[in-house]
């Protein structure tokens, strides 16, 4: 009979540390999608307000608050990350998006040199500011990077190019690195 074994996306590709920096994975818990319908921002953002202590953040923007995070995804949604999305039935749509993603945080000094060398946006400190968030590219992927503090950033790849992102990172830590 077949055993199966839950895996996470980089489950044996990470930790990697080159020079200061670190790049692990991030397990998610729990992922979903919140697509408010047209005309309910307001009282989607309000019953998550009532039920985590934040609401809808605008475009670019994310808040947490107690082991939740609400994240701008892409025009007219979000991710609301590490919990249950609250009874927004007739308010919008949810999907479970957990299986789909993989979610690696890259930290410590040379951090911005390193996605720098991968990514088309201008990620320094004085331009994205900590809670900032936008949907780019990284090498050849599609990817949403979070600022999630001074010198770390959250990076969500789609789980089938995990291994890929994994990859290209740490090149460019390895080349970071050896400057």
């Amino acid at each position: 009979m077949v055993s199966l074994v839950a895996t996470t996306p980089a489950s044996g590709l990470l930790p990697v540390v080159a020079g200061g920096v670190t790049l692990s994975e991030v397990e998610i818990g729990r992922m979903v999608a919140v697509a408010p319908y047209r005309g309910q921002d307001k009282a989607v953002s309000a019953a998550l307000k009532a039920a985590f202590g934040i609401g809808l953040p605008g475009p670019g923007r994310s808040f947490a608050k107690g082991g939740v995070g609400l994240v701008w995804f892409a025009y007219g949604k979000v991710l609301l990350l590490g919990a249950e999305a609250p009874d927004l039935a007739g308010l919008a749509a949810i999907t479970d998006q957990v299986d789909g993603w993989a979610m690696m945080r890259l930290e410590g000094t040379g951090a911005e040199a390193v996605l720098a060398r991968l990514v088309p946006v201008d990620l320094r400190a004085a331009n994205f500011k900590k809670g900032l968030a936008v949907r780019t590219l990284l090498g050849h992927m599609t990817c949403h990077i979070l600022r999630s503090g001074a010198q770390a950033f959250d990076i969500m790849v789609m789980r089938s190019m995990a291994g890929t992102a994994v990859h290209e990172i740490e090149v460019a830590m390895r080349r970071v690195a050896a400057r």
